[in-house]
């Protein structure tokens, strides 16, 4: 079980807001109501998506004072707390992408597809997305987001959208490694820029580690592994999804979880 150690637990949380959210649609449920972009719980608390806030800033309209705090604790939450977790931990979409990632290692596609893409390119989509919402008045990721239209197809019964989720499973199956969540995902761009000093890390221990490499077999954001060998330190670097696949994989206790407050302290969880 130690193999699924987190696994097992970010199906059941992703899992569980899907239920939710369907819930809410088709059993009238007021638990969590909205999408990943604007949600309300229990009808007391708004939550909103910083990034879907400044696309929506941009486009020339007003945010209520609601969602204006919703997308403020919702940033802070991650900015402080948890990083890129979103990614791994709530988004729909990555159980589709770590289904393309693992089929890709059952049947070494990788080894016989060696397409590079620089991964700054999601940072230019991410400003890219803010002109066009400037320029046409419109949150212009939101609209062909994956991610909603992932949503929309399970929450709402929707089919329309499920072809570009496809096309993102396909490109990350036979195309790039991680395409989508590791080089094009301006969402994921976003939380890697502003999570950066969060207190949930990863951290190696260089004295346990046998160089086995195990690590960078099943990371996404595999440039972020590159003190493992090498010293000890935490991973420092926004881009990590705190996913646990390293930890999961690592039989030299050589990697774990910890809470940094600061360079010198840091409690094991």
């Amino acid at each position: 079980m130690r193999k699924y150690q987190f696994i097992i637990p970010r199906r059941v949380v992703q899992l569980s807001i899907l239920l939710l959210f369907t819930g809410g649609n088709y059993f009238g449920w007021e638990f969590l109501r909205g999408n990943y972009s604007s949600a309300i719980i229990a009808d007391v608390m708004n939550l909103s998506d910083p990034y879907a806030l400044m696309q929506i800033i941009a486009a020339g309209f007003l945010a209520s004072s609601s969602v204006l705090i919703g997308a403020l604790v919702v940033f802070l939450i991650y900015v402080i707390i948890g990083g890129r977790m979103f990614c791994s931990w709530i988004c729909p979409l990555n159980i589709i992408t770590d289904l393309a990632f693992r089929l890709r290692k059952t049947f070494k596609i990788e080894a016989e597809n060696k397409i590079n893409i620089s991964r700054s390119i999601r940072f230019y989509i991410l400003g890219l997305s803010l002109l066009v919402s400037f320029v046409f008045g419109m949150a212009a990721f939101e609209i062909i987001s994956p991610i909603s239209m992932l949503h929309r197809a399970i929450v709402f019964g929707s089919g329309s959208g499920l072809a570009i989720v496809a096309l993102v499973f396909l490109v990350d199956l036979l195309v790039l490694k991680a395409g989508w969540c590791g080089h094009i995902c301006p969402l994921g761009a976003f939380y890697s820029i502003f999570g950066r000093q969060a207190i949930i890390k990863v951290k190696h221990n260089h004295e346990n580690c046998t160089n086995c490499m195990a690590c960078f077999d099943v990371c996404v954001e595999e440039q972020v592994l590159s003190i493992v060998g090498k010293k000890s330190d935490f991973i420092r670097s926004g881009a990590c999804t705190n996913c646990g696949r390293c930890i999961e994989a690592c039989d030299d206790n050589a990697l774990k979880y910890v809470l940094k407050f600061d360079m010198k302290k840091e409690t094991i969880i």
